[in-house]
């Protein structure tokens, strides 16, 4: 996994091609515009959906992870914590190749971040991820794209 914002542009020049590309979409379109769902870049091997929702507590939320692709959030507006942990520290489920959805369970946090506008994080295979947590004590409404990048 890795955490970052999308505007330090010296630190991402070293990031994989794949994941600057996501970026410089992200630069040169207001994401902010886009209506919630799925919209295609370059087919099935990379796409963006937009997302929209407010943030709750872990006993609402779940753990994923995916094995085609490699997510990379954006965080649009709103603030939003994500709960991180490596796949081989939880239960794995049966994994459903329709969606590219691992589901995993456990209480075992191994990291969490914090991504606010221009924040971004990578989550690549072994990366599992819960989502929508609540940063502080009140929920907030968020917006993020969540990029799809397929991995080759």
């Amino acid at each position: 996994m890795i955490f970052g914002n999308i505007n330090y542009d010296k630190t991402n020049s070293v990031l994989p091609e794949d994941i600057k590309k996501c970026f410089e979409y992200a630069k040169e379109n207001n994401l902010l515009d886009f209506e919630k769902g799925s919209h295609v870049i370059d087919g099935d091997d990379f796409f963006v959906n937009i997302v929209g929702y407010d943030t709750t507590v872990k006993e609402e939320r779940f753990w994923e992870a995916h094995r085609k692709y490699i997510d990379v959030h954006i965080m649009l507006s709103g603030e939003e914590r994500i709960a991180l942990n490596f796949i081989e520290n939880l239960e794995q489920k049966e994994f459903q190749e329709e969606g590219d959805f691992l589901p995993l369970e456990g209480d075992a946090v191994n990291s969490e971040v914090v991504l606010r506008s221009g924040d971004f994080l990578v989550c690549y295979p072994e990366d599992a991820h819960m989502t929508a947590l609540k940063a502080g004590e009140e929920k907030s409404s968020i917006k993020k794209a969540i990029f799809k990048v397929i991995i080759k």
